[in-house]
């Protein structure tokens, strides 16, 4: 059990090292990627030479026989939700940082991006049920709860269920939001779930993977336990058989998911905790910068 002082510590640290780097990686790419995404209704005014036939009011042009137009401005501020994965599975880590904490690190990253920009963020936590939320807020203080809470809550369920976190996104956040949701997706089916929330959010997949979850060792016998579920397997690592069937069976495992991402469209970050989270996140921001281009061209 940490002390408070060791919290407040490592929550401090965590606060700088993200804040500088929004600062320096995302600078103006987070605003240019999710700004101007909704649209605020202004009024309605007479069309003019060159206004855009696709905003006329039919209805009102019809009732005061004069063609009018839809009037719109940029919708200025924006609610992003952080879902994030506290299940027993997301503790394991082979490396420098666990599951649990590089998904915490992002998450850092991504709120002070939006507050940077103005915007309300809240946070989701769960397992096999609902964990904690938080409704969205801005501020500084605000986001140091936050982030003390994706590292440091204890949760009470040990299983993943991402249908139940969607589920309860979809009946307490009815406003249109940009939704990461964080996660190693050790799970069930939840495709209708993901379906339904990607229809109503922009929503951000980021699975986060532990290498030595994808790939065996060779060390001889190895017992290797469920996190979640506490079942026990024995197997013998040096068998070049049994680690090929491993890996094949996770990779079957990721390549399901990345179709199904694909399926519905959902964009996806796949990160890896024994490597560097800024390049694909960085990866990401550009590539969805140049399809907004492209789209608005």
């Amino acid at each position: 059990m940490q002390s408070p002082e060791e919290i407040l510590k490592k929550i401090r640290h965590l606060e700088l090292r993200t804040k500088g780097l929004v600062e320096t990686a995302f600078a103006g790419q987070y605003r240019s990627v999710f700004k101007g995404r909704g649209m605020n209704f202004e009024e309605v005014r007479e069309y003019q030479p060159g206004d855009e036939v696709r905003a006329i009011d039919w209805n009102v042009t019809a009732r005061l026989n004069h063609p009018f137009i839809k009037k719109f401005t940029e919708e200025r501020e924006l609610t992003v939700m952080l879902i994030v994965d506290v299940s027993a599975s997301g503790n394991y880590g082979s490396v420098s940082l666990s599951k649990r904490e590089m998904a915490a690190e992002v998450a850092c990253l991504l709120a002070f991006s939006a507050i940077r920009n103005n915007d309300k963020v809240g946070l989701l936590l769960f397992s096999d049920h609902i964990e904690l939320f938080i409704p969205p807020k801005k501020g500084r203080v605000h986001i140091l709860r936050l982030i003390r809470d994706v590292l440091f809550l204890e949760p009470k369920g040990r299983g993943t269920n991402p249908a139940v976190a969607l589920d309860y996104l979809n009946r307490v956040v009815t406003h249109r939001s940009v939704v990461f949701l964080l996660s190693d997706f050790q799970a069930g089916d939840f495709s209708k779930q993901l379906a339904v929330t990607a229809r109503r959010h922009d929503l951000i997949a980021v699975p986060i993977i532990d290498p030595r979850e994808q790939h065996l060792p060779d060390v001889g016998i190895l017992t290797l336990e469920d996190a979640e579920t506490g079942e026990q397997i024995v197997i013998n690592t040096s068998a070049r058989s049994t680690r090929v069937a491993y890996a094949h069976l996770m990779d079957k495992r990721q390549g399901e998911l990345e179709k199904l991402l694909r399926k519905l469209r959902i964009d996806s970050i796949a990160l890896k905790t024994d490597e560097d989270y800024l390049p694909p996140l960085r990866s990401f921001f550009r590539q969805r910068e140049r399809r907004l281009k492209l789209s608005t061209a």
